[in-house]
Protein backbone atom coordinates (compact mmCIF):
# COMPACT_ATOMS: atom_id res chain seq x y z
CA UNK A 1 0.00 0.00 0.00
CA UNK A 2 1.28 3.70 -0.78
CA UNK A 3 2.75 5.12 2.06
CA UNK A 4 0.60 8.41 1.77
CA UNK A 5 -2.83 5.94 1.73
CA UNK A 6 -1.29 4.18 5.12
CA UNK A 7 -0.54 7.31 6.74
CA UNK A 8 -4.48 9.31 5.39
CA UNK A 9 -6.35 5.50 6.46
CA UNK A 10 -3.72 5.70 10.08
CA UNK A 11 -5.00 9.69 10.76
CA UNK A 12 -8.76 9.01 9.44
CA UNK A 13 -8.94 5.90 12.34
CA UNK A 14 -7.24 8.17 14.84
CA UNK A 15 -9.80 11.07 14.40
CA UNK A 16 -12.51 8.10 14.79
CA UNK A 17 -11.19 6.77 18.33
CA UNK A 18 -10.67 10.34 19.45
CA UNK A 19 -14.60 11.24 18.53
CA UNK A 20 -15.65 8.08 20.61
CA UNK A 21 -13.19 9.42 22.93
CA UNK A 22 -14.48 13.06 23.19
CA UNK A 23 -18.14 11.44 23.36
CA UNK A 24 -17.45 9.59 26.38
CA UNK A 25 -15.60 12.47 27.98
CA UNK A 26 -18.84 14.70 27.68
CA UNK A 27 -21.43 11.91 28.74
CA UNK A 28 -19.42 11.47 31.71
CA UNK A 29 -19.04 14.96 32.56
CA UNK A 30 -22.58 15.42 32.15
CA UNK A 31 -23.41 12.20 34.10
CA UNK A 32 -21.09 14.19 37.38
CA UNK A 33 -23.03 17.01 37.37
CA UNK A 34 -24.47 17.40 40.69
CA UNK A 35 -28.23 17.49 41.53
CA UNK A 36 -31.05 15.66 39.68
CA UNK A 37 -32.26 16.15 36.18
CA UNK A 38 -35.25 15.34 37.03
CA UNK A 39 -35.86 17.76 39.77
CA UNK A 40 -34.59 20.44 38.22
CA UNK A 41 -37.72 19.84 35.34
CA UNK A 42 -40.69 18.70 37.83
CA UNK A 43 -39.46 21.48 40.65
CA UNK A 44 -38.83 21.67 44.12
CA UNK A 45 -42.15 20.72 44.61
CA UNK A 46 -42.62 17.18 42.72
CA UNK A 47 -43.53 13.90 44.48
CA UNK A 48 -41.39 10.83 44.76
CA UNK A 49 -43.83 9.90 42.58
CA UNK A 50 -44.12 12.27 40.27
CA UNK A 51 -39.60 12.19 40.28
CA UNK A 52 -39.69 8.44 39.60
CA UNK A 53 -41.94 8.69 36.76
CA UNK A 54 -40.01 11.49 35.35
CA UNK A 55 -36.79 9.44 35.50
CA UNK A 56 -38.34 6.20 34.00
CA UNK A 57 -39.37 8.55 30.77
CA UNK A 58 -36.18 10.28 30.81
CA UNK A 59 -34.23 6.76 30.92
CA UNK A 60 -32.25 7.50 33.94
CA UNK A 61 -33.14 4.18 35.76
CA UNK A 62 -31.08 2.51 32.82
CA UNK A 63 -27.28 1.94 33.97
CA UNK A 64 -24.86 4.41 32.56
CA UNK A 65 -23.56 2.26 29.94
CA UNK A 66 -27.36 1.39 28.16
CA UNK A 67 -28.28 5.16 28.00
CA UNK A 68 -24.57 6.15 26.86
CA UNK A 69 -25.12 4.12 23.81
CA UNK A 70 -28.65 4.92 23.58
CA UNK A 71 -27.38 8.74 22.80
CA UNK A 72 -24.49 7.91 20.75
CA UNK A 73 -26.32 5.81 18.53
CA UNK A 74 -29.40 8.62 18.10
CA UNK A 75 -26.79 11.05 17.78
CA UNK A 76 -25.27 9.07 14.87
CA UNK A 77 -28.78 9.18 13.23
CA UNK A 78 -29.06 13.13 13.85
CA UNK A 79 -31.67 12.48 16.78
CA UNK A 80 -30.37 14.20 20.01
CA UNK A 81 -33.74 13.87 21.41
CA UNK A 82 -35.82 16.74 22.74
CA UNK A 83 -34.62 19.63 25.34
CA UNK A 84 -36.03 19.33 28.91
CA UNK A 85 -36.84 23.03 28.98
CA UNK A 86 -39.41 23.67 26.33
CA UNK A 87 -39.60 20.33 24.67
CA UNK A 88 -38.14 21.44 21.14
CA UNK A 89 -36.35 18.97 19.42
CA UNK A 90 -32.62 19.44 19.45
CA UNK A 91 -31.28 18.75 16.37
CA UNK A 92 -33.66 21.07 14.72
CA UNK A 93 -33.02 23.88 17.13
CA UNK A 94 -29.26 23.02 16.63
CA UNK A 95 -29.75 23.18 12.91
CA UNK A 96 -30.54 26.69 12.56
CA UNK A 97 -27.90 27.81 15.55
CA UNK A 98 -25.22 25.59 13.82
CA UNK A 99 -25.84 27.68 10.47
CA UNK A 100 -25.93 30.91 12.12
CA UNK A 101 -22.50 29.82 14.17
CA UNK A 102 -20.97 28.69 10.32
CA UNK A 103 -22.04 31.94 8.82
CA UNK A 104 -20.54 33.86 11.39
CA UNK A 105 -17.03 31.67 11.38
CA UNK A 106 -17.15 31.79 7.53
CA UNK A 107 -17.28 35.71 7.27
CA UNK A 108 -14.58 35.57 9.51
CA UNK A 109 -12.11 33.18 7.85
CA UNK A 110 -12.77 35.06 4.77
CA UNK A 111 -11.67 38.27 6.00
CA UNK A 112 -9.07 36.79 8.59
CA UNK A 113 -7.00 34.07 6.26
CA UNK A 114 -5.98 35.84 2.91
CA UNK A 115 -5.17 39.02 5.21
CA UNK A 116 -3.02 36.66 7.50
CA UNK A 117 -1.26 35.46 4.57
CA UNK A 118 -0.87 38.57 2.67
CA UNK A 119 0.72 40.26 6.45
CA UNK A 120 2.74 37.20 7.01
CA UNK A 121 4.18 37.62 3.25
CA UNK A 122 4.68 41.33 3.63
CA UNK A 123 6.33 40.85 7.25
CA UNK A 124 8.98 38.90 5.98
CA UNK A 125 9.39 41.22 3.05
CA UNK A 126 10.53 43.81 5.37
CA UNK A 127 11.78 41.28 8.17
CA UNK A 128 12.66 43.47 11.05
CA UNK A 129 12.06 47.03 9.33
CA UNK A 130 9.50 49.01 10.63
CA UNK A 131 6.40 47.25 8.23
CA UNK A 132 7.59 44.32 10.04
CA UNK A 133 7.51 45.29 13.86
CA UNK A 134 4.10 47.16 12.45
CA UNK A 135 2.23 44.31 11.72
CA UNK A 136 3.82 42.03 14.80
CA UNK A 137 2.97 44.74 17.52
CA UNK A 138 -0.33 45.63 16.11
CA UNK A 139 -1.64 42.05 15.98
CA UNK A 140 0.12 40.89 19.37
CA UNK A 141 -1.74 43.25 20.60
CA UNK A 142 -4.91 42.44 19.91
CA UNK A 143 -4.32 38.46 20.43
CA UNK A 144 -3.33 39.84 24.24
CA UNK A 145 -6.35 41.57 25.04
CA UNK A 146 -9.22 39.21 26.57
CA UNK A 147 -12.06 38.69 23.88
CA UNK A 148 -15.00 40.34 25.82
CA UNK A 149 -12.55 43.06 26.29
CA UNK A 150 -12.27 43.32 22.70
CA UNK A 151 -15.35 43.12 21.79
CA UNK A 152 -16.99 45.52 23.96
CA UNK A 153 -13.97 47.58 23.31
CA UNK A 154 -15.24 47.36 19.32
CA UNK A 155 -19.38 47.71 20.19
CA UNK A 156 -18.32 50.89 21.65
CA UNK A 157 -16.59 52.11 19.21
CA UNK A 158 -18.49 51.46 16.22
CA UNK A 159 -21.78 50.91 17.45
CA UNK A 160 -22.10 53.44 20.55
CA UNK A 161 -20.15 56.49 19.37
CA UNK A 162 -19.65 55.92 15.56
CA UNK A 163 -23.43 54.00 14.67
CA UNK A 164 -22.08 52.57 11.60
CA UNK A 165 -23.32 48.94 13.34
CA UNK A 166 -25.71 47.03 15.46
CA UNK A 167 -24.66 46.19 19.19
CA UNK A 168 -27.12 43.41 18.92
CA UNK A 169 -26.11 41.49 15.97
CA UNK A 170 -29.50 39.35 15.18
CA UNK A 171 -30.04 37.95 11.67
CA UNK A 172 -32.93 35.80 10.45
CA UNK A 173 -33.63 34.32 7.22
CA UNK A 174 -35.78 37.00 5.77
CA UNK A 175 -32.65 38.96 6.10
CA UNK A 176 -30.67 39.29 2.65
CA UNK A 177 -27.17 38.98 2.43
CA UNK A 178 -25.83 42.14 2.75
CA UNK A 179 -28.34 42.88 5.81
CA UNK A 180 -26.66 39.54 7.30
CA UNK A 181 -23.07 41.21 6.50
CA UNK A 182 -24.04 44.56 8.08
CA UNK A 183 -25.34 42.45 10.83
CA UNK A 184 -22.31 40.67 11.72
CA UNK A 185 -19.52 43.22 10.86
CA UNK A 186 -18.96 43.17 14.96
CA UNK A 187 -18.24 40.06 15.94
CA UNK A 188 -16.37 39.12 12.43
CA UNK A 189 -14.05 41.85 14.06
CA UNK A 190 -13.36 40.47 16.79
CA UNK A 191 -13.19 36.92 15.78
CA UNK A 192 -10.99 38.20 12.88
CA UNK A 193 -8.64 40.15 15.15
CA UNK A 194 -8.66 37.07 17.32
CA UNK A 195 -7.30 34.57 15.03
CA UNK A 196 -5.03 36.81 13.27
CA UNK A 197 -2.14 36.92 14.79
CA UNK A 198 -1.69 33.41 15.83
CA UNK A 199 -1.77 33.02 11.36
CA UNK A 200 0.46 35.89 10.83
CA UNK A 201 3.03 34.71 12.53
CA UNK A 202 3.67 30.87 11.87
CA UNK A 203 3.09 32.09 8.26
CA UNK A 204 5.81 34.45 9.12
CA UNK A 205 7.84 31.53 10.94
CA UNK A 206 7.41 28.94 8.41
CA UNK A 207 8.38 31.15 5.17
CA UNK A 208 11.19 32.70 7.22
CA UNK A 209 12.21 28.60 7.86
CA UNK A 210 12.11 27.69 4.37
CA UNK A 211 14.19 31.25 3.07
CA UNK A 212 17.09 29.60 4.59
CA UNK A 213 16.93 26.76 1.78
CA UNK A 214 20.05 26.34 -0.96
CA UNK A 215 17.48 26.80 -3.62
CA UNK A 216 16.09 29.49 -2.40
CA UNK A 217 19.94 31.42 -2.67
CA UNK A 218 20.21 30.38 -5.84
CA UNK A 219 16.85 32.01 -6.85
CA UNK A 220 18.42 35.10 -5.53
CA UNK A 221 21.58 34.97 -7.17
CA UNK A 222 19.55 34.39 -10.48
CA UNK A 223 18.31 38.10 -9.89
CA UNK A 224 14.91 37.22 -8.90
CA UNK A 225 12.71 39.90 -7.02
CA UNK A 226 12.99 38.99 -3.27
CA UNK A 227 8.67 38.91 -3.20
CA UNK A 228 8.39 36.92 -6.60
CA UNK A 229 10.84 34.22 -4.46
CA UNK A 230 8.53 34.40 -1.39
CA UNK A 231 5.52 33.94 -2.91
CA UNK A 232 6.35 30.99 -5.89
CA UNK A 233 8.95 29.65 -4.26
CA UNK A 234 9.33 29.70 -0.11
CA UNK A 235 5.21 29.99 0.28
CA UNK A 236 4.16 26.13 -1.81
CA UNK A 237 6.78 24.69 0.43
CA UNK A 238 5.76 26.05 3.50
CA UNK A 239 2.25 24.86 3.42
CA UNK A 240 2.09 22.38 5.27
CA UNK A 241 2.62 24.34 8.67
CA UNK A 242 0.32 26.73 7.51
CA UNK A 243 -1.93 24.85 6.79
CA UNK A 244 -1.97 23.52 10.15
CA UNK A 245 -2.46 26.73 11.89
CA UNK A 246 -5.30 27.73 9.70
CA UNK A 247 -7.35 25.02 9.98
CA UNK A 248 -6.58 24.91 14.16
CA UNK A 249 -7.41 28.90 13.72
CA UNK A 250 -10.86 27.68 11.27
CA UNK A 251 -11.87 25.54 14.30
CA UNK A 252 -11.81 27.86 16.96
CA UNK A 253 -13.99 30.24 15.20
CA UNK A 254 -16.56 27.59 15.38
CA UNK A 255 -15.56 26.26 18.81
CA UNK A 256 -14.99 28.90 20.31
CA UNK A 257 -16.91 31.86 19.31
CA UNK A 258 -19.25 31.37 22.71
CA UNK A 259 -17.81 34.14 24.28
CA UNK A 260 -18.48 36.37 21.21
CA UNK A 261 -21.85 35.26 20.74
CA UNK A 262 -22.93 36.01 24.43
CA UNK A 263 -21.09 39.62 24.15
CA UNK A 264 -22.98 40.37 20.72
CA UNK A 265 -26.28 38.24 21.80
CA UNK A 266 -25.77 35.81 18.56
CA UNK A 267 -28.14 33.44 17.91
CA UNK A 268 -25.99 30.60 17.24
CA UNK A 269 -24.17 27.55 18.85
CA UNK A 270 -22.37 29.30 21.50
CA UNK A 271 -25.18 31.59 23.32
CA UNK A 272 -27.47 28.50 22.56
CA UNK A 273 -25.49 26.50 24.60
CA UNK A 274 -25.00 29.08 27.80
CA UNK A 275 -28.63 29.46 27.76
CA UNK A 276 -29.26 25.32 28.38
CA UNK A 277 -26.41 25.18 30.30
CA UNK A 278 -27.95 27.99 33.02
CA UNK A 279 -31.01 25.66 32.88
CA UNK A 280 -29.17 22.32 33.19
CA UNK A 281 -30.36 20.95 29.97
CA UNK A 282 -28.59 17.91 29.96
CA UNK A 283 -29.66 16.51 26.38
CA UNK A 284 -28.66 19.92 25.09
CA UNK A 285 -24.84 20.36 26.35
CA UNK A 286 -24.14 16.75 25.56
CA UNK A 287 -25.63 17.49 21.90
CA UNK A 288 -23.73 20.47 21.54
CA UNK A 289 -20.47 19.39 23.26
CA UNK A 290 -20.13 16.68 20.37
CA UNK A 291 -20.83 18.86 17.49
CA UNK A 292 -18.35 21.09 18.78
CA UNK A 293 -15.81 18.04 18.83
CA UNK A 294 -16.78 16.33 15.61
CA UNK A 295 -15.96 20.27 14.04
CA UNK A 296 -12.48 20.58 15.97
CA UNK A 297 -11.61 17.04 15.05
CA UNK A 298 -12.68 16.78 11.51
CA UNK A 299 -10.23 20.77 10.76
CA UNK A 300 -7.63 18.75 12.43
CA UNK A 301 -8.20 15.36 10.45
CA UNK A 302 -7.91 17.88 7.02
CA UNK A 303 -4.91 19.73 8.00
CA UNK A 304 -3.08 16.56 8.86
CA UNK A 305 -3.97 14.89 5.62
CA UNK A 306 -3.32 18.36 3.67
CA UNK A 307 0.13 17.93 5.24
CA UNK A 308 0.51 14.42 4.26
CA UNK A 309 -0.43 15.21 0.91
CA UNK A 310 1.80 18.28 0.86
CA UNK A 311 5.04 16.39 1.70
CA UNK A 312 6.82 15.35 -1.93
CA UNK A 313 9.12 13.00 -0.01
CA UNK A 314 5.80 11.08 0.81
CA UNK A 315 3.90 11.41 -2.63
CA UNK A 316 7.13 10.03 -4.21
CA UNK A 317 9.18 7.96 -2.22
CA UNK A 318 12.51 5.94 -3.39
Amino acid sequence: MHPVLTLVIQRLALGFLLLIAASVLIFVGTEILPGDVAQAVLGQNATEQALANMRAQMGLDQPAYIRYLQWLGGAVQGDFGVALSNRQDIATSIGRRLGNTMFLASVAAAISVPLAIFLGLLAVRYRDRWPDKLISGITLTSISLPEFLLGYIIMYVFAVKLGWFPSVSTINDTMSLGQKLHAVALPAMVLTLVVLAHMMRMTRAAILNVMQSAYIETAELKGLRRFTIIARHAMPNSIAPIVNVVMLNLAYLVVGVVVIEVVFVYPGMGQYLVDHVSKRDVPVVQACGLIFASVYIGLNLVADIVSILSNPRLRHPK
